[in-house]
């Protein structure tokens, strides 16, 4: 059986709360998005440098915690205690960012969204293309 990531020692402290309100820097983010999101978070990050490639991760999602601080950037797909106490839906999943990575990943985003908005539009006319044969 595979061991659950934790830290070496507990926090002094854990301070939660949206990204923008919270006045200290975060040592990792959970992000909570849906699949498509997750996708383009997942490839800036592989850009950035700072993907671990590790599987997404299920229960327990605390679990995604350490194991962020120690890789990098990971997906989870949430256990059911964490969607019962978060409100997260089920139709969402989170991607875990190292705070010191999120810089990173946030300026390789626009050029990820960018070129999928490309290859988007290049299955969409190869569909249609595919469809009247």
């Amino acid at each position: 059986m595979q061991q659950i990531p934790r830290l070496a020692k507990g926090p002094k402290a854990i301070v939660c709360g949206p990204l923008g309100k919270v006045a200290a820097t975060p040592d990792v983010v959970l992000v909570a998005c849906k699949p498509l999101g997750a996708m383009l978070l997942q490839e800036a990050a592989e850009r950035a440098g700072v993907r671990t490639g590790m599987r997404a991760l299920g229960r327990p999602t605390c679990m995604a915690l350490p194991a962020a601080l120690e890789h990098g950037t990971l997906p989870s797909l949430g256990c059911i205690g964490s969607r019962v106490y978060t409100g997260l839906g089920e139709d969402e999943v989170y991607v875990v960012v190292r705070g010191s990575d999120l810089e990173a990943v946030a300026e390789t985003l626009k050029t990820i969204e960018n070129a999928n908005a490309a290859l988007e539009e290049y299955a969409r006319g190869r569909q249609r293309q595919l469809s009247t044969i």
